[in-house]
This record gives structure tokens, C-alpha cells and sequence, in this order.
């Protein structure tokens, strides 16, 4: 058990140092339209990129893509399967894993009014 919890831990922190390296260094040379998960939610959730505090959502993206892939590997390190079926499960929970913290990062942005004032909200509605 604290075998496991080094591990998460180890993984963890490597992981978010090179996420966090990666993101800053398109941040500084001025490319943050290079980084796909902030793509992806400018484009799913329709946000503004003039209102995007892109430091932060690197942050948050470092943060939580860290969190995926630490948690993925080492629920499959701990399974007592063959070599494909820990392959197949790490594939389907890493897509449950990263659509769900997208999902609920793009809720956030949107609460924080980052969203294109071109389009309604569901607020707004009549």
C-alpha cells in the first residue's frame, strides 16, 4: 500500500515538472494556440481567447493531466492481469479520466466568464 502511494507520488511530481516545463516554455515564446488541451477547450466551450488567463489554464491543464496519468498508471501497475488487459483498461480510463476533468475545467471557465459575449448563455435565455 505505501508502496503504491511512493509510486503515485513519484509519478506525480515527474509528470507535473515536465507538464508545467512544457506548457510555460510555448507560454513565454508566446504560443499559447501550440498547447492542445487549451485548444480544445477554446474550441468545445466556445471561450474567448482575448479573456484567457493562459497562465493559469496551463496551470490547471499541467495540474490535472499530471493527476490522469499518474492515477492511470498506477491503478494498472496494482491489477493482477495479463499485460493487454491492463493496456486495454489504462486506454479506456484514461479517455473516462481526461473528458471528465476537461468537462468540468470548461464548466469552470465558463463560470469564470470567459465564454464569447456573441453567443447566449443559458442565463440569458428567454
Amino acid at each position: 500500500m505505501i508502496y503504491n502511494l511512493c509510486f503515485f507520488g513519484i509519478l506525480l511530481v515527474i509528470s507535473l515538472l515536465i507538464f508545467i516545463i512544457m506548457y510555460l516554455r510555448n507560454i513565454k515564446k508566446n504560443r499559447p494556440s501550440k498547447i492542445g488541451s487549451i485548444n480544445y477547450l477554446i474550441s468545445k466551450f466556445n471561450l474567448d481567447k482575448k479573456k484567457l488567463n493562459y497562465k493559469f489554464l496551463a496551470f490547471i491543464a499541467s495540474i490535472t493531466n499530471a493527476f490522469i496519468i499518474s492515477f492511470t498508471c498506477t491503478v494498472i501497475s496494482i491489477l493482477p492481469l495479463d499485460l493487454i488487459w491492463q493496456m486495454l483498461i489504462g486506454f479506456v480510463m484514461l479517455f473516462i479520466l481526461i473528458y471528465l476533468f476537461y468537462e468540468l475545467i470548461g464548466r469552470y471557465c465558463l463560470k469564470k466568464g470567459w465564454k464569447k459575449n456573441g453567443t447566449k448563455s443559458s442565463k440569458n435565455r428567454k
